[in-house]
């Protein structure tokens, strides 16, 4: 099936506005030459210099003592869990977090670990007395409570700070560990002006995404005490996230923390504007929050959910698939023009709705 982006050939090739993610961008020049400059070694010999300075470098940024490279976000979130709980064990996580919802079922099916779903408030938020009444007491009848996952942001939303201490806090005290599944952590921490450490200052371990907002094009960091990811190393090697030369991937994350985390405000500030100018349609809901950064959701009358998404595609503008809201993401390889062309796409769609009931009306 061609694309927007496939449709084409040569210079003919048209560019795509791709909001369906903020995975899907590509490298930058300045990226680009990071990758093929990079310093490599065997990373599983614990011989890539490159590997090991971005691991520092997050660690750092985030206020723990050690860091670990992981191909993926997700495995990331895994082998954190599988680090943290043995067999039989459980997390407790909120129903629609990635690391419960979205990542298959990976800590129960390879790690025997048993996930507990909680239910999330309307800005994405476990609750603390939610979080309370799930903490099993310490019989045999039951699975060992050991860990609490927490996600910022979630849904884009920046979640409320005070709330996720609390929930620490109370972990803590009944002798839960604490998780944070951060794959869009800078996100927060740009849009809060908070230096990210202080937003997991209370979190064991912190799972911070590079392929996301950062725009990388791979990769995610484990970050937390040095005996855990000494242990969490393991775990990786189990699951077969041990890489070679991997400098020329962690060269990208490298660059992303030192060039693209300001930037990140510039995808906010997109959004709302996005949202804003949606929202003068009527036939079109438009659900963005002042603590929404990068993310915005549109609902579409059930009759023009398809045709709209069929016209925008047209016109080399993609966005995502679900229902009855979609999702829209801003990221680096969106322009304030991109913007703007969308926002007069989507009207020309609905002048052109408007038209075609006046006609079949006289």
């Amino acid at each position: 099936m061609k694309t927007a982006q496939t449709e084409g050939a040569g210079s003919n090739r048209r560019r795509m506005i791709d909001l369906r993610s903020d995975t899907v961008t590509k490298p930058s020049a300045g990226m680009r030459r990071a990758m093929a400059e990079a310093e490599v070694g065997d990373d599983v010999y614990g011989e890539d210099p490159t590997v090991e300075a971005l691991q520092s470098k997050a660690a750092t940024l985030l206020g723990k003592e050690a860091g670990l490279f992981l191909p993926t976000g997700t495995q990331s979130n895994l082998v954190a869990l599988m680090t943290h709980c043995q067999r039989g064990e459980e997390y407790i996580a909120g129903a629609g977090s990635h690391i419960f919802h979205d990542e298959a079922a990976g800590a129960a099916v390879l790690g025997s670990i048993s996930p507990v779903g909680l239910p999330l408030d309307g800005k994405g938020a476990l609750t603390l007395e939610a979080v309370a009444g799930a903490i099993k007491a310490d019989d045999p009848h039951y699975a060992v409570s050991r860990l609490v996952c927490l996600e910022n942001t979630c849904g884009g939303r920046v979640q409320d700070q005070d709330n996720l201490d609390a929930i620490a806090d109370l972990a803590h005290a009944r002798g839960l560990s604490v998780h944070m599944d951060g794959a869009r952590l800078m996100n927060a921490a740009v849009a809060s002006d908070c230096p990210p450490a202080d937003l997991v200052r209370k979190a064991d371990t912190v799972s911070l995404c590079l392929s996301k907002g950062l725009g990388t094009p791979v990769g995610s960091v484990l970050c937390g005490p040095r005996d855990f990811i000494k242990r969490a190393l393991r775990a990786r090697k189990i699951l077969g996230g041990g890489m070679r030369q991997a400098g020329v991937l962690a060269a990208c994350g490298l660059y992303a923390l030192e060039h693209n985390i300001a930037r990140m405000a510039e995808d906010h500030r997109r959004a709302t504007r996005m949202a804003e100018g949606l929202a003068q349609f009527p036939a079109l809901k438009v659900i963005h929050d002042p603590d929404h950064t990068n993310m915005l959701f549109v609902a579409p009358r059930e009759e023009d959910h398809d045709a709209l998404l069929t016209h925008l595609a047209k016109e080399g503008i993609v966005f995502g698939s679900q229902k009855p809201s979609i999702r829209l993401v801003t990221h680096l390889d969106i322009t304030d023009e991109d913007v703007e062309t969308i926002i007069s796409t989507v009207g020309d769609y609905y002048a052109r709705s408007r038209q075609n009931l006046a006609a079949a009306g006289s």
